[in-house]
């Protein structure tokens, strides 16, 4: 049996831990963090679960709990870490990750805390609980409830999409709908729990919900340790971990993870934490903006994204900036919703993930952070994808996500057989269709191509150096081409030069796409009405722009 006991974030006062208990029993302060034998735990443990199957269990002497239920388990953690190559390309990053926390049971990261926390009161015998909610949270939590058969009082904010409250009544939870924000809707729980005596799940007050989140850091750094050798430590920690934030118990839960790791000789630091929140509900990062270590709370939440709507954090921020600082630091950023729902489309496209509007306000972020320079090119970058998609709304894809053809003999001609391609063209006629993609880099090609089938119907044709370029060009009707400089045989500029000295290719539209740094007399040599993009400084946006402007003429 592993001790566990409670430490007082106030005062100091360490008792052995239980559920039970709301405060410390000294200073009656509630933020509290549990605190194990990490000199005994240590001593040869990265073998010691080596064998052991993937997944938070793996970690169970680092979690509260006097025995494991797994009766209770439905399979959470062990999600997988994934390199972003295209995204990664197109941000100019060279080690860029993500955490698939959609592959939990319930589509989010959430389900860490529930787990951790049902079990730890199933095992205290407490048999009916209380959350707040903005989603994630009920769901997971009445997951978990249903296996443990215990009784879920979820109060969920009127903001939030009614099918994930449909979902989360589908267990046998009693859903409560409160018409305010989130805050509100938290004050309303707490009063109903303290009325009926009930369990209330406080987030980071409460010690199971930290020990959830913090297997995040533990499994992020074994896996970091397979991929990335040798090392210095058993596992490694990222240079970076980014995370949209709400009230802050991910990246509290992240830290203390990493702050245990170090201290078993697991991993070399506690990696730099990137919070992201949305503009138009960001406490924390406008107090960090000033400077201040208390948060500055939004009464009118105005964002899309209920599930980041925590308008007053507390003492949550004053905490995490404290944690931070004796780390290696990190930062705050915010991000619009448009930014956010663009992001999903950029994710969807580059990496073929569908992910919840939170998750997309982290790449947002993760965006914005390597644009003005705050995470560089060569720093290993994890960031938390923490939940699937629910149904897209209409606001994230526009008006005009479909296209319909409506086939009737009073609107459309008789066509051959083999002529339904061109019935479906006709939809969304364009005057350059045949694009040829010249690059001797694999991924740059399928990253550009990609970019381009997201975006409509063409024919694309591919070239990996400047003689395989004529080639096709010779023996096809090509309309744009896509051009790399620096490649084997032919570089970039024989290809132009050939076809700026043939009178019939003189006029094919080119774009030149570069890592190099180009020269004057380089410049000179590209003739005006050719566009260049750097690599790696260019976004998906921008570059179909650039396309567009050629494509429309």
């Amino acid at each position: 049996m592993t001790m566990i006991n409670s430490k007082c974030l106030q005062c100091g006062y360490e008792t052995e831990y239980s559920p039970k208990d709301k405060s410390c029993k000294k200073c009656g302060f509630e933020w509290r963090f549990a605190k194990y034998n990490l000199d005994e735990i240590k001593v040869g443990y990265a073998e010691k679960i080596k064998n052991r199957p993937f997944n938070l269990w793996r970690y169970h002497e680092l979690l509260p709990g006097d025995k494991l239920l797994p009766e209770i388990s439905l399979g959470e953690g062990g999600t997988p870490l994934i390199p972003a190559n295209n995204l990664g390309m197109m941000l100019g990053l060279k080690n860029l990750y993500f955490k698939d926390e959609r592959q939990n049971p319930s589509t989010s990261f959430k389900d860490r805390q529930a787990a951790i926390t049902i079990t730890a009161l199933k095992e205290a015998g407490i048999n009916e609980v209380v959350v707040a909610s903005t989603g994630n949270v009920a769901l997971s939590y009445s997951a978990y409830s249903a296996r443990a058969s215990i009784k879920l009082w979820a109060f969920i904010t009127s903001l939030v999409n009614e099918i994930k409250m449909q979902e989360t009544a589908l267990y046998g939870t009693e859903v409560i709908k409160v018409t305010g924000n989130y805050d509100q809707t938290k004050k309303v729980a707490a009063q109903f729990a303290k009325e009926r005596g009930f369990y209330v799940d406080n987030g980071v007050r409460s010690i199971p919900t930290v020990e959830g989140m913090k297997t995040l850091s533990y499994e992020i750094s074994e896996q970091l340790g397979e991929i990335i050798k040798p090392s210095t430590t058993p596992w490694k920690s990222p240079d970076w971990y980014i995370q949209s934030v709400s009230g802050g118990l991910g990246p509290i839960g992240v830290i203390k993870g990493y702050e245990e790791l170090v201290e078993m000789d697991l991993v070399e630091k506690v990696p730099k934490i990137a919070n992201i929140q949305v503009e138009g509900c960001a406490p924390m990062t406008d107090a960090w903006k000033q400077n201040k270590k208390t948060a500055i709370p939004v009464n009118n939440p105005k964002t899309r994204i209920a599930t980041l709507a925590t308008g007053d954090p507390g003492y949550t921020y004053t905490l995490l900036c404290e944690m931070m600082e004796r780390n290696n630091g990190g930062t705050f950023e915010k991000v619009s919703d448009e930014e956010a729902f663009r992001a999903m489309h950029i994710l969807a496209k580059m990496e073929g993930i569908s992910v919840e509007p939170a998750t997309a306000v982290a790449f947002a972020g993760l965006i914005n952070l390597v644009r003005n320079g705050t995470i560089k090119p060569d720093e290993l970058v994890v960031i938390n994808c923490t939940g699937h998609t629910i149904p897209v709304q209409q606001y994230i894809l526009g008006d005009n996500w479909i296209q319909n053809i409506n086939i009737n003999e009073s609107n459309i001609k008789p066509v051959p057989e083999d002529g339904l391609l061109s019935a479906l063209e006709s939809v969304n006629p364009r005057k350059f269709k045949n694009i040829l993609i010249v690059d001797d880099t694999p991924l740059a090609v399928r990253l550009i191509s990609r970019i381009l089938q997201a975006q409509g119907t063409y024919n694309l044709f591919e070239a990996n150096n400047g003689k395989e370029a004529l080639e096709i060009i010779s023996k096809n009707n090509i309309d744009l081409i896509l051009l790399d400089l620096m490649m084997p045989e032919i570089d970039g500029f024989g290809v132009i030069d050939s076809l700026k000295s043939n009178e019939i290719t003189a006029s094919i539209p080119v774009i030149v796409i570069t890592a190099k740094e180009l020269t004057n007399t380089e410049k000179n040599r590209l003739s005006n009405k050719i566009d260049v993009l750097q690599k790696g400084n260019f976004l998906n946006d921008e570059f179909l722009e650039e396309i567009k402007k050629i494509l429309d003429n």
